[in-house]
């Protein structure tokens, strides 16, 4: 489900879910340049699918660190998409920076209680 059209910096989060542009969704959340959508927390379809707008990957994986399959990450780098894993809180951090930067960049969040 797309809730707003293009990437908006993400203004806060926690009790799971997140806030941007006015705007707060509960649950984990996929920025693409196309927009902001609601994210299982395993599809990168929509990510492939705008490959050509991506060039770096931002995966927030909760509160804790954690490594994503490599398979997915090979996937990815086959597609031209470099992808980092971090904590959600540094993921956040991190695409706001970029995104302020105007870099292609997309994130995948995972929520945080």
């Amino acid at each position: 489900m797309k809730f707003l059209p293009q990437r908006h910096s993400i203004a806060s989060f926690g009790k799971g879910g997140f806030r941007f542009a006015d705007h707060s969704h509960q649950g984990h959340l996929l920025v693409l340049p196309s927009g902001m959508y609601a994210w299982d927390g395993l599809d990168y379809s929509l990510v492939i699918a705008e490959k050509s707008e991506i060039d770096f990957l931002v995966i927030g994986t909760g509160a804790a660190l954690h490594r994503i399959d490599k398979t997915v990450l090979a996937m990815l780098e086959q597609q031209g998409i470099y992808a980092d894993c971090m904590t959600t809180s540094a993921a956040i951090h991190s695409y706001n920076f970029m995104l302020g930067e105007a870099r292609r960049v997309a994130a995948a969040f995972i929520a945080v209680p």
